[in-house]
């Protein structure tokens, strides 16, 4: 009875100290609380706030590029700064590339303090930076940036960014275990270690620099069999052959046109350079390998994934075609109210394929009525045209025989 009653109070606890430090779904007053950077002068873009074209609720905006070719920088300040030391950090928001992306970005950074917001820009050092990043048929990927000891480290594999229309959640959860989960729409799409999958740490071994491979290593497999003679009179077989079955054109003058002489074609005797046979090599030691030491230089480190100062969140990105809608951007350790928001996008997505589905039927409906509205405009002025051309051929008759 007493550890049911342990367990209750431990679950009841770590419910209650899970926290939401920020949290941005842009209703009234989100220019408020967000500060537009002016470091890229004339080039930078506008925002606005919408729902967009097709939405679950007209009311639930978000923050919307407008301009093409342009720079996107905005930020805005935590209610409190943290730190994720000891505890899961989730970071989460929705992107909608609704204008059907070409190339530009669509992710968010996690900022340390303190930050110029007016000046912030591409040299504003931050924590993370995490979303999806699309530029023609070769870039689909979900940015996973992390910043460690003034270094920014990306991550070496490549989770695929969707690159459809509808609204899209962007998950990334770090760990006091050093690892990670990168999620999109709450699936998981990748997940590992912090050391494995970023270069952050030196190795832990090196190749021994006093160790060289040996001057009479052998290493070659195969070796050409001593045995094997060159054919005599290999060499003086043609690569190319005068054609047997050409022949001279009749109307060939060898005055005019010179000594006739027939075209070549490869010779189907012609093998090449020749080379003698592999054998397998008496010598052979196999792949040397190079020994390892410790590195001098490493220093393990078990919390990687902790920052001592989250204080912002900002949006810096390119994008050459503008209309993308950011929303719902949360950063918690709460697991449950994250989840809340991905539901809240996952409906909006299905509302909006139902939407974009009826108006392409709607569209294929209206073509084939106007396709149809047009054949029957032609079928009636085809009898009118039969007429007009009976008269015409009255008329010459008449003419004939006059």
């Amino acid at each position: 009875m007493r550890a049911a009653i342990l367990a209750l109070v431990l679950s009841l606890s770590a419910v209650a100290i899970a926290e939401v430090y920020y949290k941005e779904e842009f209703d009234a007053g989100w220019e408020s609380r967000w500060v537009k950077s002016t470091s890229k002068g004339a080039d930078a873009g506008e925002f606005d706030a919408s729902a967009g074209k097709y939405n679950a609720d007209p009311n639930d905006k978000g923050l919307h590029t407008t301009q093409d070719a342009r720079f996107y920088q905005i930020s805005s300040k935590l209610p409190k700064s943290f730190s994720n030391k000891g505890k899961d950090l989730i970071f989460q928001f929705s992107v909608k590339h609704e204008q059907n992306i070409d190339c530009g970005g669509g992710y968010f950074k996690l900022l340390p303090g303190p930050l110029d917001q007016v000046s912030f820009g591409g040299d504003s050092k931050y924590n993370i930076m995490f979303g999806p990043d699309i530029c023609g048929s070769s870039t689909k990927k979900t940015h996973v940036i992390l910043t460690y000891k003034g270094e920014n480290k990306l991550i070496k594999k490549e989770p695929r960014a969707e690159t459809d229309t509808f609204t899209h959640t962007y998950t990334l959860v770090l760990k006091p275990d050093n690892t990670y989960v990168v999620k999109i729409d709450g699936a998981e799409v990748q997940s590992g270690s912090l050391k494995e999958d970023w270069d952050i740490l030196a190795p832990r071994q090196i190749n021994d620099p006093s160790a060289s491979k040996p001057a009479d290593w052998v290493d070659q497999k195969t070796m050409a069999d001593p045995s094997d003679v060159k054919p005599e009179g290999y060499d003086e077989i043609p690569k190319e052959i005068a054609d047997p079955d050409a022949t001279k054109p009749d109307d060939w003058d060898d005055e005019l046109d010179g000594t006739w002489e027939a075209p070549t074609i490869n010779n189907p005797d012609y093998k090449g350079e020749w080379k003698a046979r592999q054998i397998d090599n008496p010598a052979y030691k196999g792949e040397w390998v190079h020994p390892k030491i410790d590195n001098p230089d490493f220093v393990d480190d078990n919390e990687i994934y902790a920052f001592g100062d989250h204080s912002y969140v900002g949006l810096e990105v390119w994008q050459v075609k503008a209309g993308t809608i950011f929303d719902h951007i949360i950063v918690t350790d709460d697991a449950a109210e994250a989840e809340k928001l991905v539901e809240l996008a996952n409906t909006a997505r299905a509302a909006e394929k139902t939407q974009s589905d009826k108006d392409e039927a709607d569209k294929r409906a209206k073509d084939e009525e106007d396709r149809k509205a047009k054949q029957a405009e032609d079928a009636k002025a085809a009898p009118a045209d039969d007429d007009d051309d009976e008269e015409e051929d009255s008329a010459d008759e008449l003419k004939d025989e006059l």
